[in-house]
């Protein structure tokens, strides 16, 4: 489980702006970018070429 602490001062490496946990509380979900972020063993990682695409079709929707 990411602390509060954390989140309060991560953001997305790309743009800048704040990331928020997503609903499974498996990933920082950058909606800038439209880009989630895997939490791997409590660590968020925040690597831009590691990111997955959110998708935005009702099937796949990750957040």
């Amino acid at each position: 489980m990411i602390r509060q602490e954390l989140l309060d001062i991560l953001a997305c490496p790309k743009c800048k702006e704040p990331v928020t946990l997503n609903d499974d509380e498996t990933g920082l979900i950058c909606q800038n970018c439209r880009l989630l972020y895997e939490i791997r063993d409590d660590i968020p990682v925040m690597l831009i070429d590691e990111a997955r695409p959110l998708n935005d079709g009702p099937a796949g929707r990750n957040n």
